[in-house]
Protein backbone atom coordinates (compact mmCIF):
# COMPACT_ATOMS: atom_id res chain seq x y z
CA UNK A 1 0.00 0.00 0.00
CA UNK A 2 1.58 3.59 -1.29
CA UNK A 3 2.15 6.32 1.63
CA UNK A 4 -0.81 9.23 2.60
CA UNK A 5 0.87 11.45 0.74
CA UNK A 6 0.70 9.71 -2.11
CA UNK A 7 -2.63 8.54 -2.16
CA UNK A 8 -3.93 11.81 -0.93
CA UNK A 9 -2.67 13.18 -4.69
CA UNK A 10 -3.41 9.81 -6.46
CA UNK A 11 -6.08 7.54 -5.26
CA UNK A 12 -9.40 6.81 -6.98
CA UNK A 13 -8.59 9.58 -9.38
CA UNK A 14 -7.39 8.38 -12.77
CA UNK A 15 -6.41 10.33 -15.81
CA UNK A 16 -9.82 11.04 -17.40
CA UNK A 17 -10.13 8.78 -20.13
CA UNK A 18 -11.47 11.08 -22.47
CA UNK A 19 -9.09 14.09 -22.68
CA UNK A 20 -6.31 12.75 -20.33
CA UNK A 21 -6.89 15.74 -17.60
CA UNK A 22 -4.86 14.76 -14.70
CA UNK A 23 -7.52 16.52 -12.70
CA UNK A 24 -11.27 15.19 -11.89
CA UNK A 25 -13.78 16.28 -14.56
CA UNK A 26 -16.89 18.21 -12.93
CA UNK A 27 -20.12 16.49 -13.86
CA UNK A 28 -22.29 19.31 -13.47
CA UNK A 29 -25.62 17.69 -15.07
CA UNK A 30 -28.38 16.68 -13.27
CA UNK A 31 -29.54 13.85 -15.14
CA UNK A 32 -27.48 11.03 -17.88
CA UNK A 33 -29.00 9.65 -20.90
CA UNK A 34 -29.17 5.93 -22.80
CA UNK A 35 -28.39 4.38 -26.00
CA UNK A 36 -29.48 1.25 -25.15
CA UNK A 37 -32.84 0.42 -22.61
CA UNK A 38 -31.58 -2.40 -21.30
CA UNK A 39 -28.74 -0.55 -19.21
CA UNK A 40 -31.73 1.15 -17.17
CA UNK A 41 -32.10 -0.92 -14.86
CA UNK A 42 -28.41 -1.89 -13.85
CA UNK A 43 -28.16 2.11 -13.38
CA UNK A 44 -31.05 2.54 -11.36
CA UNK A 45 -30.00 -0.27 -9.12
CA UNK A 46 -26.38 1.16 -8.80
CA UNK A 47 -25.55 -1.45 -9.96
CA UNK A 48 -23.39 0.02 -13.10
CA UNK A 49 -23.85 3.88 -14.82
CA UNK A 50 -25.87 6.60 -13.80
CA UNK A 51 -29.13 7.93 -14.18
CA UNK A 52 -30.01 10.92 -11.72
CA UNK A 53 -27.24 13.06 -9.83
CA UNK A 54 -29.61 12.92 -6.89
CA UNK A 55 -28.97 9.32 -6.90
CA UNK A 56 -24.99 8.75 -7.86
CA UNK A 57 -22.82 11.28 -10.09
CA UNK A 58 -19.07 10.59 -11.81
CA UNK A 59 -17.77 13.66 -9.31
CA UNK A 60 -18.92 12.32 -6.12
CA UNK A 61 -18.59 8.59 -6.86
CA UNK A 62 -14.51 9.53 -6.87
CA UNK A 63 -15.10 10.70 -3.84
CA UNK A 64 -16.64 7.70 -2.56
CA UNK A 65 -14.17 5.58 -3.69
CA UNK A 66 -11.46 8.00 -2.70
CA UNK A 67 -12.47 8.18 1.51
CA UNK A 68 -13.82 4.62 1.36
CA UNK A 69 -9.67 3.63 1.15
CA UNK A 70 -8.19 6.25 3.32
CA UNK A 71 -11.22 4.77 5.57
CA UNK A 72 -10.24 0.78 4.22
CA UNK A 73 -13.57 0.42 3.91
CA UNK A 74 -15.92 -1.23 1.24
CA UNK A 75 -18.08 1.59 0.03
CA UNK A 76 -18.92 5.39 0.87
CA UNK A 77 -21.26 8.04 0.47
CA UNK A 78 -20.93 11.31 0.03
CA UNK A 79 -23.57 14.09 1.37
CA UNK A 80 -24.02 17.41 1.47
CA UNK A 81 -23.15 18.12 4.71
CA UNK A 82 -21.94 16.03 7.84
CA UNK A 83 -24.91 16.10 9.45
CA UNK A 84 -26.58 15.15 6.22
CA UNK A 85 -24.18 12.23 6.85
CA UNK A 86 -25.02 11.54 10.41
CA UNK A 87 -28.76 11.15 10.14
CA UNK A 88 -29.37 9.51 7.02
CA UNK A 89 -26.70 6.87 8.30
CA UNK A 90 -28.56 6.74 11.75
CA UNK A 91 -31.90 6.25 9.84
CA UNK A 92 -30.66 3.74 7.52
CA UNK A 93 -30.06 1.07 10.48
CA UNK A 94 -33.05 2.00 12.95
CA UNK A 95 -36.42 2.67 13.13
CA UNK A 96 -39.63 2.85 14.99
CA UNK A 97 -39.19 1.06 18.15
CA UNK A 98 -35.61 0.71 17.81
CA UNK A 99 -32.76 2.58 19.56
CA UNK A 100 -29.71 4.29 20.00
CA UNK A 101 -26.92 4.32 22.78
CA UNK A 102 -24.66 7.31 22.30
CA UNK A 103 -21.61 8.34 24.59
CA UNK A 104 -22.99 11.65 26.13
CA UNK A 105 -19.86 14.38 24.91
CA UNK A 106 -21.25 14.91 20.92
CA UNK A 107 -21.05 17.56 18.59
CA UNK A 108 -24.29 19.83 18.99
CA UNK A 109 -26.10 19.09 15.76
CA UNK A 110 -25.46 15.09 17.29
CA UNK A 111 -26.55 15.81 20.66
CA UNK A 112 -29.72 17.69 18.66
CA UNK A 113 -30.61 14.77 16.58
CA UNK A 114 -30.36 11.97 19.18
CA UNK A 115 -31.78 14.40 22.26
CA UNK A 116 -34.98 15.41 20.23
CA UNK A 117 -35.43 14.56 16.52
CA UNK A 118 -35.20 10.59 16.98
CA UNK A 119 -37.52 10.21 20.28
CA UNK A 120 -40.15 12.22 17.86
CA UNK A 121 -39.46 9.66 15.17
CA UNK A 122 -40.44 6.80 17.90
CA UNK A 123 -36.73 5.74 18.33
CA UNK A 124 -35.43 5.40 21.63
CA UNK A 125 -32.00 7.12 22.58
CA UNK A 126 -29.50 7.06 25.46
CA UNK A 127 -26.32 9.03 26.50
CA UNK A 128 -23.48 7.35 28.59
CA UNK A 129 -21.19 8.86 30.02
CA UNK A 130 -17.84 9.00 28.16
CA UNK A 131 -15.50 8.35 30.66
CA UNK A 132 -17.15 5.49 32.40
CA UNK A 133 -17.33 2.54 29.92
CA UNK A 134 -19.65 0.27 32.46
CA UNK A 135 -22.14 2.84 31.89
CA UNK A 136 -22.02 2.29 28.18
CA UNK A 137 -22.50 -1.70 29.18
CA UNK A 138 -25.35 -0.63 31.36
CA UNK A 139 -27.03 1.61 28.90
CA UNK A 140 -27.25 -1.70 25.74
CA UNK A 141 -30.75 -3.03 25.64
CA UNK A 142 -32.59 -5.58 23.30
CA UNK A 143 -33.36 -3.34 21.12
CA UNK A 144 -30.21 -1.02 20.69
CA UNK A 145 -29.34 -1.04 16.96
CA UNK A 146 -26.65 1.98 17.00
CA UNK A 147 -23.92 2.13 19.88
CA UNK A 148 -23.14 5.98 18.60
CA UNK A 149 -19.51 7.76 19.91
CA UNK A 150 -17.08 10.19 18.33
CA UNK A 151 -13.19 9.60 19.42
CA UNK A 152 -11.66 12.32 19.72
CA UNK A 153 -14.74 13.87 21.36
CA UNK A 154 -16.17 17.57 20.82
CA UNK A 155 -14.68 19.70 22.15
CA UNK A 156 -13.14 18.18 25.63
CA UNK A 157 -10.80 15.39 23.60
CA UNK A 158 -12.08 12.44 25.66
CA UNK A 159 -11.38 9.26 23.63
CA UNK A 160 -13.47 5.97 23.28
CA UNK A 161 -11.84 2.18 23.69
CA UNK A 162 -13.32 1.74 19.99
CA UNK A 163 -11.96 -1.89 20.26
CA UNK A 164 -13.83 -2.20 23.45
CA UNK A 165 -17.07 -0.66 22.25
CA UNK A 166 -17.20 -2.31 18.91
CA UNK A 167 -16.71 -5.44 20.59
CA UNK A 168 -19.94 -4.20 23.57
CA UNK A 169 -22.22 -3.54 20.19
CA UNK A 170 -21.39 -6.61 18.21
CA UNK A 171 -22.37 -8.69 21.88
CA UNK A 172 -25.71 -6.89 21.50
CA UNK A 173 -25.93 -7.21 17.85
CA UNK A 174 -25.61 -3.56 17.45
CA UNK A 175 -23.60 -1.53 14.79
CA UNK A 176 -20.90 1.06 16.21
CA UNK A 177 -21.05 4.27 14.50
CA UNK A 178 -17.77 6.18 15.02
CA UNK A 179 -17.16 10.29 14.24
CA UNK A 180 -13.99 10.26 13.19
CA UNK A 181 -14.00 13.99 12.39
CA UNK A 182 -11.96 15.13 14.49
CA UNK A 183 -8.91 12.41 14.20
CA UNK A 184 -8.98 12.53 10.20
CA UNK A 185 -8.06 9.23 8.19
CA UNK A 186 -4.57 10.16 8.53
CA UNK A 187 -4.69 9.89 12.21
CA UNK A 188 -6.94 6.69 13.00
CA UNK A 189 -8.85 4.27 10.81
CA UNK A 190 -12.04 3.23 13.39
CA UNK A 191 -13.14 0.04 11.02
CA UNK A 192 -9.81 -1.29 11.55
CA UNK A 193 -10.57 -1.50 15.10
CA UNK A 194 -13.96 -3.07 14.66
CA UNK A 195 -16.16 -0.14 13.92
CA UNK A 196 -19.01 -0.88 11.35
CA UNK A 197 -19.92 2.78 9.86
CA UNK A 198 -17.37 5.69 10.21
CA UNK A 199 -18.65 9.48 9.73
CA UNK A 200 -17.00 12.43 8.56
CA UNK A 201 -18.19 15.94 8.26
CA UNK A 202 -16.26 16.76 5.03
CA UNK A 203 -16.12 20.35 5.32
CA UNK A 204 -13.20 19.52 7.80
CA UNK A 205 -10.17 18.26 7.37
CA UNK A 206 -10.62 15.81 4.42
CA UNK A 207 -11.54 19.38 2.19
CA UNK A 208 -9.26 21.14 4.58
CA UNK A 209 -9.80 25.24 3.28
CA UNK A 210 -13.35 26.40 4.88
CA UNK A 211 -14.98 26.32 1.11
CA UNK A 212 -17.04 24.04 1.58
CA UNK A 213 -20.23 22.10 2.83
CA UNK A 214 -19.58 18.04 2.92
CA UNK A 215 -20.31 15.13 4.72
CA UNK A 216 -19.13 11.35 4.07
CA UNK A 217 -20.10 7.85 5.60
CA UNK A 218 -17.82 4.72 5.12
CA UNK A 219 -18.82 0.73 5.53
CA UNK A 220 -18.26 -2.47 4.12
CA UNK A 221 -19.90 -2.31 0.45
CA UNK A 222 -23.32 -3.89 1.78
CA UNK A 223 -23.96 -1.35 4.14
CA UNK A 224 -22.49 1.75 2.42
CA UNK A 225 -25.01 0.79 -0.58
CA UNK A 226 -27.82 0.70 2.07
CA UNK A 227 -26.66 4.31 3.11
CA UNK A 228 -27.02 5.40 -0.60
CA UNK A 229 -30.19 3.77 -0.82
CA UNK A 230 -31.97 6.00 2.17
CA UNK A 231 -29.94 8.99 0.74
CA UNK A 232 -31.68 8.67 -2.42
CA UNK A 233 -35.19 9.44 -0.75
CA UNK A 234 -33.59 11.85 1.96
CA UNK A 235 -31.85 13.21 -0.45
CA UNK A 236 -28.94 15.04 1.42
CA UNK A 237 -26.87 14.41 -1.60
CA UNK A 238 -23.92 16.20 -2.27
CA UNK A 239 -23.49 18.84 -5.59
CA UNK A 240 -20.79 17.45 -7.89
CA UNK A 241 -18.84 21.21 -7.79
CA UNK A 242 -18.34 20.56 -3.91
CA UNK A 243 -17.39 16.89 -4.45
CA UNK A 244 -14.50 18.31 -6.62
CA UNK A 245 -13.22 20.63 -4.27
CA UNK A 246 -13.18 17.98 -1.55
CA UNK A 247 -11.35 15.83 -4.22
CA UNK A 248 -8.92 18.86 -4.60
CA UNK A 249 -8.25 19.64 -0.77
CA UNK A 250 -7.53 15.83 -0.24
CA UNK A 251 -5.04 16.22 -2.15
CA UNK A 252 -2.77 18.12 0.35
CA UNK A 253 -4.59 16.27 3.53
CA UNK A 254 -1.44 13.83 4.35
CA UNK A 255 0.61 16.86 4.31
CA UNK A 256 -1.76 19.54 6.00
CA UNK A 257 -2.69 16.96 9.01
CA UNK A 258 0.90 16.15 10.05
CA UNK A 259 1.93 19.90 10.02
CA UNK A 260 -1.82 20.34 12.25
CA UNK A 261 -0.43 17.42 14.55
CA UNK A 262 3.28 19.25 15.05
CA UNK A 263 1.72 22.75 15.63
CA UNK A 264 -1.04 20.95 18.31
CA UNK A 265 1.31 19.57 19.86
CA UNK A 266 3.23 22.54 20.36
CA UNK A 267 0.78 24.94 21.48
CA UNK A 268 -0.70 22.50 24.05
CA UNK A 269 2.69 22.16 25.59
CA UNK A 270 2.90 26.33 26.00
CA UNK A 271 -1.02 26.50 26.92
CA UNK A 272 0.01 23.75 29.95
CA UNK A 273 2.72 25.99 30.89
CA UNK A 274 0.78 29.19 30.82
CA UNK A 275 -0.27 30.42 34.04
CA UNK A 276 -3.72 31.90 32.95
CA UNK A 277 -4.39 28.67 31.50
CA UNK A 278 -6.34 26.12 34.46
CA UNK A 279 -6.27 23.12 31.74
CA UNK A 280 -5.24 21.82 28.59
CA UNK A 281 -7.24 18.90 26.67
CA UNK A 282 -4.89 17.52 24.08
CA UNK A 283 -4.50 13.60 24.08
CA UNK A 284 -0.89 13.87 22.75
CA UNK A 285 0.15 15.24 26.16
CA UNK A 286 1.80 12.66 28.87
CA UNK A 287 -0.59 13.82 31.75
CA UNK A 288 -3.99 13.51 29.30
CA UNK A 289 -5.78 10.71 30.79
CA UNK A 290 -5.82 8.82 27.92
CA UNK A 291 -2.34 9.64 26.57
CA UNK A 292 -1.91 5.72 26.71
CA UNK A 293 -5.05 5.01 24.76
CA UNK A 294 -4.09 7.96 21.87
CA UNK A 295 -1.21 6.06 21.34
CA UNK A 296 -2.45 2.81 21.09
CA UNK A 297 -5.29 3.72 18.58
CA UNK A 298 -4.09 6.97 16.54
CA UNK A 299 -1.18 7.42 14.56
CA UNK A 300 -1.00 10.92 15.31
CA UNK A 301 -2.44 13.15 18.05
CA UNK A 302 -4.82 15.66 15.72
CA UNK A 303 -4.88 19.22 15.44
CA UNK A 304 -8.00 20.41 17.83
CA UNK A 305 -7.16 20.87 21.41
CA UNK A 306 -9.01 22.91 24.23
CA UNK A 307 -8.09 24.28 27.37
CA UNK A 308 -9.93 26.38 30.32
CA UNK A 309 -8.84 29.87 31.00
CA UNK A 310 -8.80 31.23 34.41
CA UNK A 311 -11.49 33.13 34.85
CA UNK A 312 -14.73 33.90 33.88
CA UNK A 313 -16.60 33.60 30.65
CA UNK A 314 -15.74 37.19 29.73
CA UNK A 315 -12.29 36.38 30.50
CA UNK A 316 -12.61 33.69 27.86
CA UNK A 317 -13.94 35.99 25.29
CA UNK A 318 -11.64 38.97 26.08
CA UNK A 319 -9.18 36.29 25.39
CA UNK A 320 -10.48 35.31 21.82
CA UNK A 321 -11.27 38.74 20.58
CA UNK A 322 -7.42 39.75 21.76
CA UNK A 323 -6.14 36.83 19.07
CA UNK A 324 -4.54 38.53 15.55
CA UNK A 325 -3.34 35.07 13.74
CA UNK A 326 -5.81 32.70 14.49
CA UNK A 327 -9.56 33.94 14.06
CA UNK A 328 -12.86 33.64 16.24
CA UNK A 329 -14.80 31.55 14.16
CA UNK A 330 -17.11 28.31 13.72
CA UNK A 331 -15.68 25.39 12.33
CA UNK A 332 -12.36 23.31 11.81
CA UNK A 333 -9.96 21.58 10.10
CA UNK A 334 -8.51 24.18 7.74
CA UNK A 335 -5.48 25.65 7.09
CA UNK A 336 -6.20 28.41 9.35
CA UNK A 337 -6.16 28.25 13.19
CA UNK A 338 -9.85 29.28 14.73
CA UNK A 339 -10.96 29.31 18.19
CA UNK A 340 -14.46 29.44 19.37
CA UNK A 341 -15.92 28.81 22.97
CA UNK A 342 -18.31 26.08 22.92
CA UNK A 343 -20.80 27.64 25.66
CA UNK A 344 -21.92 30.51 23.36
CA UNK A 345 -21.04 28.82 19.79
CA UNK A 346 -21.08 25.20 18.75
CA UNK A 347 -22.71 23.64 21.82
CA UNK A 348 -25.53 26.06 22.21
CA UNK A 349 -27.86 23.34 21.54
CA UNK A 350 -27.46 22.06 25.26
CA UNK A 351 -28.82 23.67 28.54
CA UNK A 352 -26.39 24.95 30.91
CA UNK A 353 -26.68 21.90 32.91
CA UNK A 354 -25.93 19.22 30.33
CA UNK A 355 -23.07 21.16 29.44
CA UNK A 356 -21.43 20.84 32.86
CA UNK A 357 -22.58 17.38 32.38
CA UNK A 358 -20.06 16.71 29.77
CA UNK A 359 -17.52 18.67 31.42
CA UNK A 360 -17.59 22.12 29.16
CA UNK A 361 -17.39 25.29 31.53
CA UNK A 362 -18.16 29.03 29.73
CA UNK A 363 -14.43 29.35 30.15
CA UNK A 364 -13.22 26.55 27.43
CA UNK A 365 -11.67 27.40 24.57
CA UNK A 366 -11.60 25.19 21.65
CA UNK A 367 -8.69 25.43 19.20
CA UNK A 368 -8.66 23.92 15.37
CA UNK A 369 -4.85 24.03 14.62
CA UNK A 370 -3.44 25.28 10.85
CA UNK A 371 -0.41 25.31 9.07
CA UNK A 372 0.72 28.17 10.47
CA UNK A 373 4.64 29.08 11.80
CA UNK A 374 4.03 27.15 15.51
CA UNK A 375 6.06 30.25 16.59
CA UNK A 376 3.57 32.75 14.99
CA UNK A 377 1.19 31.19 16.59
CA UNK A 378 2.48 30.53 20.39
CA UNK A 379 3.39 34.28 20.29
CA UNK A 380 -0.45 35.23 18.91
CA UNK A 381 -1.70 33.12 21.92
CA UNK A 382 0.67 34.44 24.25
CA UNK A 383 -0.27 37.88 23.90
CA UNK A 384 -4.19 37.47 23.72
CA UNK A 385 -3.92 35.68 27.10
CA UNK A 386 -1.42 38.72 28.54
CA UNK A 387 -4.69 40.21 28.09
CA UNK A 388 -6.60 38.31 30.25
Amino acid sequence: MAGDSTRSVHEAEPFDEETGSVTAPIFETATFGFTKAEDVPKAVSGEKGYTYSRWDNPTVVRLEKKLAAFERGGGAAAFSSGMAAISTSVLSFVKKGGHVLAIRDLYGGTYSLMHELLPGMGIGTDLADTEDFGALERGVRENTKIVYVESPTNPTLKLVDLAKAAKLAHRSGALLFVDNTFASPINQNPLETGADVVLHSATKYLNGHADVIAGGAVASSDRAHRVRMTRRELGGTLDPLPAWLVLRGMKTMALRVRQQNENAMVLAEFLARSGKVARVHYPGLKDHPQHALARKQMRGFGGMLSFEVKGTMRDAMRFTESLKVAALAASLGGVETLVSQPANMTHTQMSAKERAKTGIPDTLVRVSVGIEDADDLVSDFGRALAAV
